[in-house]
């Protein structure tokens, strides 16, 4: 809607995980780095943890932009609130194999069969498992755990990597055996302020405008507010284009932002 006004390409503050605007901060950099290595050197399982709105997700877009289709075969599990059954069944599919087997121990032995497979024909299987800390059954995580036992004498027949927010860690410190197989972990923080700034410009870039449109005061008070979150930066910077668009302003100012925040808390 105010796309032309603001001579925009797209929306830059969508919060859809679309790789086209991560923002690599040293942060998310860093995680992305010990994402690929624990892929890269079928490490078996890693794990990601960071606030909600961090970037976790998109960074997970970006680490399978990075892996070569050809080598990998990658299963993305992205709502894991299921019975351990289901939970099989959904990596089964996401790596494409529908089965209507419902037996634990067939289903095991097709993850088997398909990683094996895998491996004779030089590629890696990836197990991505999104948003982890939803995962609710604790014969879920065994489950994982026993797919670290699927290994030839050389090296892991697949790799694990769970993402997930802070609850994440805690569910897993409880479940020893699994915690002891973790053999790589990074916890993702928010932006500081001067990453919250080169974000905004970032974004507005990516959209096809290489101008800052947001003064240094409104940008101040943005990362006062958000507290350098990028789902919630996006969100305000949304919305107060679209009010610097209905006000006809050539930049969004410290007063669009403030009048933004105070919709959002609902302040009369």
């Amino acid at each position: 809607m105010y796309e032309s006004y603001w001579e925009l390409t797209e929306p830059p503050f969508d919060n859809s995980p679309n790789p086209k605007f991560f923002y690599l901060s040293p942060e998310h950099e860093e995680a992305l780095v010990r994402l690929v290595y624990t892929v890269r050197h079928r490490k078996g399982c890693g794990m990601l943890t960071g606030e909600y709105g961090c970037g976790k997700t998109t960074l997970s877009r970006a680490l399978i932009q990075r892996l070569e289709a050809e080598r990998y075969e990658i299963g993305l599990l992205t709502n894991p609130s299921w019975t351990a059954i289901d939970f099989l069944r959904e990596m089964l599919y996401q790596l494409g194999v529908e089965t209507e087997e419902k037996r634990k121990p067939e289903l095991m032995h097709l993850l088997n069969d398909l990683f094996f497979r895998n491996f004779q024909a030089g590629r890696d299987t990836v197990v991505i498992v999104d948003e982890a800390q939803l995962i609710d059954d604790d014969s879920v995580f065994e489950e994982l755990r026993l797919l670290l036992n699927f290994q030839t004498d050389e090296r892991f027949l697949v790799t694990l990597l769970l993402i997930g927010s802070p609850e994440l860690a805690v569910k897993v410190r409880r479940l020893k055996h699994l915690d002891q197989r973790i053999t790589l972990r990074y916890h993702l923080n928010t932006l500081d302020y001067s990453h919250t700034a080169n974000y905004i410009g970032h974004r507005l870039r990516m959209a096809g405008q290489p101008h800052q449109l947001f003064t240094e005061e409104a940008i101040k008070l943005i990362f006062d507010f958000t507290r350098g979150t990028p789902r919630e930066i996006n969100n305000l910077c949304d919305v107060a284009l679209l009010v610097g668009y209905s006000k006809r302003v050539k930049e969004v100012g410290e007063k669009i932002i403030a009048e933004v925040i105070k919709d959002m808390v609902g302040v009369s």
